[in-house]
Order: C-alpha cells, then structure tokens, then sequence
C-alpha cells in the first residue's frame, strides 16, 4: 500500500510537471508572437516616414526643375516675339522707302513724256508730284511686299526660284524698263502698246517669280489700284493724256501687275531668314 500510494504520487507531480511545462512553452511563444507584432507595428511607421523623407527631396528637384523649364521657355518665347516684331518694322520700313523713290522717278518719267497731267501748282513742286504719291505708294509697297512672303507660308509654298539679290535687282531694272516703254515707245494705237506691255509683264513674272501665288496676287493687285486710279480721275485729282480704257490708259494695269511682282521680290527677299514666330500652345 505504502509502495502504491508513493508511485502515484509521483505520477501525479509527473503529469502537473509535464503540464505546467507545456504551459510554460506555449507562454514563451505568445509572449513572443505579441513582441514582433509590436516591433513590426512600430517599425512600419518609421519605414513610411523615412520613405516620404526619402521622397521629398526629389519631389521638390522635379518641382524646382519644371519651373525652371516654364520660365526659360517663356522667355524664350517673349524674345522671340520681340525680335520677330523688330524684324517686322525694319522690312516694312525698308518696302517704305523703295516705294517711295520708285513712285517718285517712275512719276517723274511719266510727267516729262506729258502722259500723266497734274494741276499746274503740283508741277511747280519740288519733285514735280503731288505730296501724296510717295506716301501712298510707299505704303501699298510696303502692304505688298509683307503680304506675298505671309501667303507663301500660307500656302506652304515657299518660293525658292532665284532667290538671291542679284536677281531681285535685275527684277527692278526690267520693271524701270516697262515703264519706260509705257512712255517712250510710239505706237499705231494704245491696243498694241498694252498688248506689247502686257507680254513684257508676263515675261518679268515668268523671269524672276514663276509661284502661283505671285501670279494671283499680280492679278488682285493689277485690278484694286486700277480702280483706285480710276476713281481718282473720275474725281479730278489727276489725268491721262489720250485716256481709251474708263479715263485711264490701257496698258496701266500691266505697269501695276510688274510693279506688285517687283515689290513681291523683294519683300521675299527681306523676309529670309526671319525668325519664325512663336505660337502659343
């Protein structure tokens, strides 16, 4: 009995010793499982701060760099703006003063060979012309010769037959040349005189221009100022010896269609090399 009584006693503080060590272990492994739940939980807010630290500084290089590039291209675009409209003024400018010299001599020509009449105090003049006929033709040379580069690129047809100075000076020797025939060469009739000026005018187009758009705007331009010239002399500012086309002559528009053609050359040539002008996305 004595004997019995001892071994289960201790088979008893056997099993409480194996039980309160399986305690013990599953004890340790929630203790342990609680800590790195807390470690990751801490940890995880300090990785997301060091990311944003980590992100910050090329978040603000991206921002510094985008705003250094609007400013330099905004710059960029104000000074190309100003050299465009600079470049501008000094063409027309330029159209300006050839018109008016050109109006001045050719005028001139046409007054001493008595084909163009003005009143007695415009003959009086210094130039023997009207006060007006340099600003105006000098202002329509100018308006024609901007207008043919702009319709060019209009068009996306630039022009690039003959397109050097030596052949825009030939242009305006030949023009000179027509308009001297319009008042030197005799003829049976004013018929033949325009029909000969007429092909002369053609020729100079096809010489130095050979564009579609040359031709066009010859045609307009031929056409306005011989209305303009007509109103004028219906009105008695001026006149035309031996009028035989509505109180002009006939062979004026093919002095006007050479003239635009002329102009045209060298407003093409004044706008090489121009910057381009910049568009506003």
């Amino acid at each position: 009995m004595p004997r019995l009584e001892s071994c289960a006693w201790s088979c008893s503080c056997t099993a409480r010793g194996r039980h309160r060590t399986q305690l013990g272990g599953t004890a340790a492994g929630l203790a342990a499982k609680v800590g790195e739940m807390l470690s990751s939980s801490v940890s995880s807010p300090s990785l997301a701060m060091v990311g944003r630290g980590a992100r910050s500084p090329s978040t603000s290089s991206a921002s510094s760099t985008t705003s250094t590039t609007t400013s330099s291209s905004s710059g960029s675009s104000s000074s190309s703006t100003l050299n465009w409209s600079q470049h501008l003024v000094q063409r027309s400018v330029v159209l300006f003063v050839v018109g008016a010299f050109m109006a001045l001599v050719l005028n001139l020509l046409q007054i001493q060979r008595n084909v163009t009449l003005f009143p007695d105090e415009v003959i009086s003049t210094l130039f023997s012309s009207a006060w007006w006929v340099p600003p105006c033709c000098g202002t329509a040379a100018a308006v024609v010769g901007l207008l043919y580069p702009c319709i060019d690129s209009h068009l996306g047809e630039p022009h690039k037959f003959k397109r050097e100075w030596a052949s825009v000076m030939r242009c305006i020797a030949v023009f000179v040349g027509i308009n001297h025939a319009s008042a030197k060469l005799d003829f049976a009739n004013n018929v033949q005189l325009s029909l000969t000026l007429a092909a002369l005018s053609l020729g100079l187009w096809w010489t130095f221009d050979r564009s579609r758009s040359g031709l066009g705007l010859g045609i307009t331009i031929a056409f306005v100022a011989t209305l303009i010239t007509q109103f004028l002399v219906y009105n008695g500012v001026y006149q035309y010896t031996s009028p035989d086309f509505l109180y002009i002559r006939s062979w004026l528009p093919c002095i006007f269609f050479s003239g635009g053609v002329t102009v045209g050359n060298i407003g093409r040539q004044l706008a090489m090399g121009i910057p381009e002008k910049p568009h506003n996305d």
